[in-house]
Order: C-alpha cells, then structure tokens, then sequence
C-alpha cells in the first residue's frame, strides 16, 4: 500500500462521505444509500492510485445518483 499523504487524505474524504450515506440510508431505511455507503467505506482500502480511487468514487456515487433518479 502506497502512504502518500494524498492517498491517505482522499481515502479519508471518501471514507467520510461513505460513512455519511450509510448513517443517512439506515436512519431513513434507504438501500441505495445503504449500498453506496458500505461501498464507498470498504474500497479505498484495497486501491492505492489516486485517479482510480476517484474515478471508483465517482462512478458510485454516479450509479446512487441515477438509482435515486430511478425511485429507489
């Protein structure tokens, strides 16, 4: 694992706004957000590039976004 300081501050940004999500999905009983969130935590933990882990973010948070769209 690489321990470049902005490796570690973007995982702890993306970590943040996981957790973020997950605390939103449970307290209103929302899956999506459930999904995003647990995603958006447990990932940065196996991705060491920069690009990629926020290429990974936004794809996710793209896909909550168009299932929210869609009435989930």
């Amino acid at each position: 694992m690489d321990l470049d300081a902005n490796v570690l501050l973007l995982s702890l940004a993306i970590g943040g706004v996981g957790f973020v999500c997950l605390a939103y999905g449970k307290k209103q009983g929302r899956v999506p957000q459930m999904i995003a969130g647990i995603l958006l935590i447990a990932y940065p933990y196996f991705v060491s590039n920069l690009w990629v882990m926020g290429a990974i973010s936004v794809a996710i948070l793209g896909a909550l976004w168009f299932a929210v769209r869609l009435g989930w």
